[in-house]
Order: structure tokens, then sequence, then C-alpha cells
């Protein structure tokens, strides 16, 4: 067996055995789907309840409209028509139908509508916009209120539906039953014809338009009573006279009030200066402050006089003082009094001017009261006006009207009147949740199924096969909690780590797909840096010296070798150093060459390390002393486990696979893209290799989980397929 050579595969094996298998190609099932969603949901979701949630919000939102129908009935079209003069008005055909549909939404009846409503009906149509009106802003006007109508007819029937919409219920049932008056009245003005419908017609508009003027006139007469209104205008020049007489009142007392104010501030400006007060004119006048003066201007002059004669002891001049103190006495009494007597007169100014104004306002908003009366009396009083005309006119219609028998008919007649709807039709909540959760669903299931077109990075054992077209031979667990020392080296030395059962599945599935017998060489590479190839080369030549096959694993990455720091070795023989000593090939077994420097890493597994770094590695990867090497090696080893460079960085393992027999691509979760791995994949089969699978790794522990059972399936499949 060591001296056997493996036969290289046909040109067209790699195809025949992909139609082999074609049966067995996993498809995408529910539970891919349900991996797609659940890597993507915390990104869908949000979106998602964003998108539908502000969709119900803006819907919820809107205005409230609420929709009346009334209904009409097409006479049914006459089979026979025995006489040429018998006008035959029934409608016919579609044509027909039409028209009078058109006729309907025409601009024509739309402005008898607009022109037939009262004042009370502009109002009912106005009221649910009063509320957004800003001050000064006049209500809107009717026909924008109308606005448009549907009228359809009703399939296999010779029923015609005409809806309005409008903010509200009374309203919109308003619009459509004065549409259907105002064709019936467009009928009747057409057509021409003074039949018994005609005459009915008239009668009850006659009765309606009475009642209306009735009701008009006692409304004016109430309203009279409710104000105490004989006569408006005598009243409003009672009030506006009055209000000129106080109006002349309140200026003087105001000009009182401003006089007397004045007087008390100089009154207050005296004080606070220590001004005397008797400066004042108004002091010096009042009451008995002259007299008072004049006593003690005499005193003092009589002081003056005896002060010559006597001394200050002397009992003439004690008296003389004692009178001077009391007249200066009384003389600040009444001062007081005349300062007292100015604030009364002041208050009672205040007082005066403020019972005139609260007159004058009184006077000032029975004005304005019997001007909004006069508004709303005009009003009542033009609709009663109005009301009488028509039904002045109503009359004389129908007294020109005949109630003989005519052959002409109106072919559309009222069915039932339109009514307040019990609630709005828009925004109707129940349909916006539905369409909310729907759009909600459809956002989330967009997003997560978009993301997982646009992300082209290999996440499951379905990109593997569907999009890269090669088989899945395990998926690796997430190893960062170990040690290098320790995942290195799980399967070589038989620890029950979580993730040395996943290498031997690897293991087994390297087993199951080779189609050749050892020895053989097994080429191990990687799209980019940092896919664990080396972790995979590592614990596969484990798995197999663990199983009694002679394994050699040897670094073929000469411009960045790390097996050699994984299992704690020198480097300092090898590949390279083996190369630069003549690539000698003769003498003894190879595991005893000295420039290769073959040593045991453990049982039945021995490394051979690069022997340094190289820059431009091609020159020994080309040489025939490279493939005749791994020949060589081929016959003293069971299996050549080759660990090489990614793909993605240096081509050096294009040139490493001519010398393989095998190749097992490794690929990590997440990170390199499908297109690459699919392209370099290909270009290895151009090469004639053949291709084992891809081994996925990296997964967490919580992802394993999903895509573990779809691989273990798919293995068994595989295995008991072949088996068959």
């Amino acid at each position: 067996m060591a001296d056997a050579t493996p036969t290289p595969p046909a040109p067209n094996s790699s195809r025949s055995n992909a139609a082999l298998e074609e049966d067995v190609i996993e498809r995408r099932t529910v539970r891919d789907y349900y991996i797609i969603v659940r890597e993507r949901f915390w990104i869908a979701l949000p979106l998602a309840l964003l998108v539908a949630i502000g969709f119900a919000y803006v819907k919820s939102r809107a205005t409230p409209l609420y929709q009346s129908t009334a209904s009409m009935r097409i006479e049914k079209p006459e089979t026979v028509v025995t006489s040429q003069q018998v006008v035959d008005t029934s409608i016919n055909s579609d044509i027909e139908l039409n028209t009078y549909l058109q006729v309907m939404t025409s601009a024509t009846l739309r402005n008898k509508v607009i022109a037939s409503f009262t004042p009370d009906e502009i109002k009912v149509l106005q009221k649910p916009y009063l509320a957004e009106l800003q001050p000064g802003q006049s209500p809107p006007g009717v026909g924008s209120l109308v606005g448009g109508i549907t009228v359809q007819a009703v399939r296999n029937s010779f029923l015609v539906n005409v809806s309005a919409t409008h903010r509200d219920p009374q309203a919109a049932a308003l619009i459509a039953n004065r549409y259907v008056s105002q064709f019936m009245a467009y009928l009747l003005e057409s057509i021409g014809g003074k039949n018994e419908y005609a005459v009915e017609y008239l009668q009850t508009r006659a009765k309606e338009l009475r009642d209306e003027a009735t009701n008009a006139d006692q409304k004016l007469l109430a309203y009279m009573e409710k104000n105490n209104l004989v006569s408006l205008d005598n009243s409003v020049n009672i009030v506006s006279d009055r209000l000129k007489s106080v109006n002349a009142a309140l200026q003087s007392a105001r000009l009182d009030r401003l006089a007397t104010e004045d007087l008390a501030n100089q009154v207050n400006a005296f004080r606070a200066e220590g001004k005397n007060l008797i400066e004042l004119s108004y002091i010096a006048n009042h009451g008995t402050v002259p007299g008072l003066r004049a006593q003690l201007s005499e005193l003092a002059r009589t002081q003056s006089v005896l002060s010559e004669r006597y001394l200050e002891r002397h009992p003439r001049m004690i008296d003389l003082a004692n009178s001077i103190t009391i007249a200066q006495a009384q003389l600040q009494k009444a001062v007081e009094l005349a300062i007292a007597d100015l604030d009364a007169s002041l208050a009672k100014a205040r007082e005066r001017e403020l019972s005139l104004q609260r007159e004058y306002d009184a006077q000032e908003r029975e004005q304005f009261r019997l001007r909004d009366l006069g508004v709303e009396f005009k009003s009542l009083e033009t609709a009663a006006n109005n009301a009488k005309n028509q039904y002045a006119e109503i009359l004389n219609r129908l007294t020109q009207a005949t109630t003989s028998s005519s052959l002409e008919k109106i072919p559309v007649r009222p069915l039932d009147p339109a009514l307040p709807a019990g609630g709005p039709f828009t925004p109707n909540i129940s349909a916006i949740t539905r369409t909310s959760i729907l759009l909600g669903l459809a956002v989330f299931f967009g997003v997560a199924f978009g993301l997982s077109f646009i992300d082209d990075r290999i996440k499951s054992a379905w990109d593997v096969e569907h999009y890269i077209g090669s088989s899945l031979l395990g998926i690796i667990p997430d190893l960062s909690s170990l040690s290098d020392r320790e995942k290195y080296r799980l399967a070589l030395d038989q620890k029950s780590e979580h993730g040395s059962e996943s290498f031997l599945g690897v293991y087994s599935s390297v087993k199951i797909h080779s189609k050749l017998d050892f020895p053989k060489a097994i080429l191990v590479t990687s799209t980019i840096p940092g896919e664990g190839k080396t972790l995979v080369s590592s614990n596969l030549a484990g798995a197999f010296a663990r199983h009694g096959k002679k394994t050699l694993l040897v670094d073929c990455d000469l411009r960045r070798p790390m097996l050699h720091r994984h299992f704690e070795q020198p480097n300092e023989q090898g590949l390279l150093t083996w190369f630069q000593a003549g690539a000698k090939l003769d003498g003894g077994p190879l595991a005893t060459n000295p420039d290769l420097g073959i040593i045991s890493i453990g049982p039945n597994c021995d490394l051979l390390r690069s022997g340094g770094r190289s820059k431009s590695p091609t020159e020994l990867l080309e040489s025939p002393a490279f493939t005749q090497l791994i020949d060589r090696l081929k016959r003293e080893y069971e299996l050549v486990v080759v660990d090489s460079p990614p793909l993605g960085a240096v081509t050096d393992s294009l040139l490493i696979a001519e010398s393989t027999d095998e190749v097992l691509y490794v690929c990590r979760f997440n990170r390199a893209l499908r297109k690459h791995i699919r392209l370099y994949i290909k270009a290895l089969r151009q090469g004639k290799n053949e291709i084992l699978g891809v081994v996925l790794n990296g997964l967490s522990s919580r992802r394993i989980e999903y895509y573990s059972n779809y691989r273990y399936y798919r293995s068994y499949k595989k295995y008991y397929g072949s088996s068959a």
C-alpha cells in the first residue's frame, strides 16, 4: 500500500460525481428560511414595527369622513310600443344609463345642488369646519363643502346608488338626498311632461315649502319675543341716544376727577417737601382757615407791640402767647379738615366716574347685542321671505300643471333616501390595522430576505451546497475560549472538549467523500486569512492519527508559517532548509533527513515545518522536487495533510494543489464572500483536483444548534445512500 500511486481522477470525474449525487443535494427548506429570519430578526423587526406603526398612526390621524347613500330605481323598459306618437323614455341601453350617470356627476347638476341649499342647511354643512377657523377667517363656501359624489349602477339590477361623503353625517345625507331631488327636477325640466309624478312632486314640494315658510315665521316671532324686540330700529336709536348722553356725563366726571387728583397731588407734594400748605389756594380759602389766619396775624402784631413794653414773663405776654398757640392749633385742625374734605371729594369723583363707566359699558354691550341680534334677525327675516317666495312660486307652477294622464314617463324614481351614518367610514381602524399588520409582515420578511440576498457572506449549509456547489463536511464551533495548545491538539490528545467531536465528524465526512485509497495527500486551504484552516489541518491530521493512520502534517504556508508556534516547536529545519540544501531525496527515510527535520507531535502523527519564511516561495512550489517530495512522503506516510496559504491572498495553494490528491476547503462563518469561494473552488476543479467539500468554522453554540442537525441528516443520507 505504501508504494501504491494514486490514480488521478478522470477529467470529467467531478462532473460525473455531481451527476451521481444530484439526487441527494439538499434544497432550501423551511428550516433554512427560519434561520435566515432568525439571523436578521432584530434588524427586520424594528424596521417592520416602525413602518407599520407609522403607517397606522398617519392613517388613523386622518379626518373622519361620513358616507351616506341614496338609491334610485330605473323603470323597467317596456317591450311593446304600439304607437309611433308615444315617446318611449325608458332606459333601453347602457349608453342611455351612462348618460344619466354622467348627468348626475356633471357641473350643471352640481351647481343646481349648491344653489338649492337654504341658510340653515348651509350652517349644517359648515358646522364641522367652524372649530378649525382662525380668528377673523370666514367659513368655507358651499361649493367646497359639497365636494363630489359617487354614482354607481348596481350590477345585475335596475338600481343606482348615489353616495356623498362629508365630515358631518347629517350633511352627507343632506347632500346625497339633494342630488337625487335635483336630478329628478332636472328630468322634469328636460322631459317637459306634466304627468302624475310631476303633479305629485309639485304638491309634495309645495307642502314642504309651506311648512318651511310657517317655521321661518314662527322662528322670527319667537326670536323677537325672546329678545323683547318690538321694533329693532327704535331700540337701536334709543340705546344710541342713551349711549351719547352717558358718554358726555362720563367725560365731565373724568375731568372733575382729574382736577381733584391734581389738587391732591399738590397737597402730597407740599407735604413731602415740607412746605406750608397755607400757600395752596384751596387750603387757604377752605372753611375757617381764612379767619384763623387773620386772627393769628392780629395776635402776632399785638405781641410785637407789647414786646417793646413788657418782658416775656409779664402776665399779658404770657396770655398773648397762649392765645397764639391756641390759634395755631385751630389753624392746623382747619388745614387737616380741608385735606380730609379733598380726599372725600376725590373718592366721590372716582366713584361717580366708575359708575358712569359701568353705565356706559352696559349701554355699549346693549348696542353690540342689538347689532348681533340685527344680523340674526335679518337672516331669519330673509329666510322667512325666501320661503314665502319659493312657496308662492311652487304654487304658481302647481296651478299651471295638469293632472291629465300622459304617455310620457320619467324613467327614474327615488327609492331609499340617504340616512345619517352611525359612524365614519374613514379612517377604518380595522382596515388600517389589517393593512398595517400586512405591511409590517411584508417589511419584516422583505428586509430579512433582502439582506440575505444582499449579504454574500457564507452563513449556512444551504449556502455551501446551493451557491458554492460543494458538500458540507462539518461544522466547527467557536473555540476562542480554548488556548492555542488545547484547540490545535483536540483530536490528537483525544480530549473530550466541546469541539473535539466536531473534528471527528469532519474526519468521518472526509472518509465518506474521499474516492481515493491511502496513501494520499489532502490540501487544506481557505479564501482569506483567519478562517481556521490551520486549526482544521491540525485536528484533521490528529483525527486520522488517532484512528491508526500514519499521518504527516506539512506547513506549506511558507510566507506566514504558524504550525510550529501552535505545537511549540522551533522552525529551524523544514521545507525551505531542505530546498536550500539541494532538495535531496536519496538516502534513508525522509523522517530522518536532517534538512527536513520532521518531528513527532503525537502518536502516529509527525510535523514537517516550513523551515523559515520566504517572500517568494513559488520557486520551491513550482519545482519538480516539491512534487517528488510529496510523492515520496506518501510512500512513507498513509496520509499527508498540507496546510497552505489562503487563496484570496496568494496563488501558492493552486501550485500546491497540483501535487496533492484532494482538497478540503475551510470557510469561516460570516467572513468570506460566497462568490469568491465559488471562484476559487472552480479554479481548483479546473486544476483537476478532487474537492472533498467545505468545513464551516467559527459558529457560536447558538447558531450551531440549528445547523448541526442539518449536517448530521445530510451526512447520514450521503453515507447510507452511497452504501446502498
